[in-house]
């Protein structure tokens, strides 16, 4: 695999399935951390990934504390709207982690703090109304710069 995407506690299910459905197209690993705001069999998750579940490289975790400590030693970066640096700034590598939020409340403040040197956002307006992108979108943008960077290994 060449990046992986993680989703930390994911509440929408058509923003997993549709996440789903971009690794499984990019050849891209996919991560859940619980508690999920949806059952894994939920009918509008499987709608949203179509026939591509099978494609999947699936890994689901039950915290984030085991997700930290079964990917020892991995460069990860964390998305955010509370970051200073854009997707764009940071140079991506192979096998890498991408850390998105929940849909609700984004990510552990804990974690952006322990971690903010590999926090990452994508510009937007200052608006208080319009405070984030969708997360599928947000997902495909920063994932596709990582994959062009890598040289979309793998991809035609």
């Amino acid at each position: 695999m060449s990046v992986n995407i993680v989703l930390f506690e994911p509440e929408i299910p058509p923003n997993t399935g549709n996440i789903a459905r971009t690794c499984a197209a990019t050849g891209t690993s996919l991560h859940l951390i619980k508690p999920l705001g949806f059952s894994i069999d939920d009918k509008h998750l499987k709608r949203a990934g179509l026939d591509y579940w099978d494609l999947l490289d699936l890994h689901i975790y039950e915290n984030i504390d085991e997700f930290f400590e079964k990917n020892k030693g991995a460069k990860i970066y964390f998305a955010t709207t509370k970051a200073k640096k854009y997707y764009s700034d940071m140079k991506y590598e192979e096998n890498c982690f991408i850390v998105f939020g929940k849909e609700t409340a984004g990510l552990p403040k804990n974690v952006l703090g322990e971690n903010s040197d590999t926090c990452i956002k994508i510009p937007m307006v200052p608006n208080e109304r319009a405070r984030s992108l969708n997360l599928s979108n947000t997902v495909n943008i920063i994932l596709y710069e990582a994959l062009r960077q890598i040289g979309f290994i793998g991809l035609v």
